[in-house]
C-alpha cells in the first residue's frame, strides 16, 4: 500500500471581500499564509517532497457579510 498523503487544511476564519479577492487574484497576505503553510507541509513530508509530490490543500473561509448602510428610515 503505498503512503498515504493527508490534505493540509487552512482555515482562515471571517475575512474581508477585498482579502478575499486578493486571494483569488493570487495575491495578498493570505497566499502568504497558505504558501508559508504549504511550504510547512513539503518540510514535513521530508525525502517524499523529492521530485513530484502532490499535496492537497483544503482552504476554509466565510466572507464577512456587507453591512448595510442606511439611516433611520427617516427620508
Amino acid at each position: 500500500m503505498a503512503n498515504r498523503i493527508s490534505p493540509v487544511v487552512i482555515n482562515h476564519g471571517k475575512q474581508g471581500r477585498k482579502a478575499v479577492k486578493r486571494l483569488k487574484r493570487g495575491e495578498g497576505t493570505l497566499l502568504q499564509e497558505v504558501e508559508e503553510i504549504v511550504e510547512l507541509a513539503k518540510t514535513d513530508l521530508g525525502p517524499q517532497a523529492t521530485g513530484k509530490t502532490i499535496v492537497p490543500v483544503v482552504m476554509v473561509y466565510k466572507q464577512k457579510t456587507r453591512r448595510k448602510r442606511g439611516g433611520f428610515g427617516l427620508f
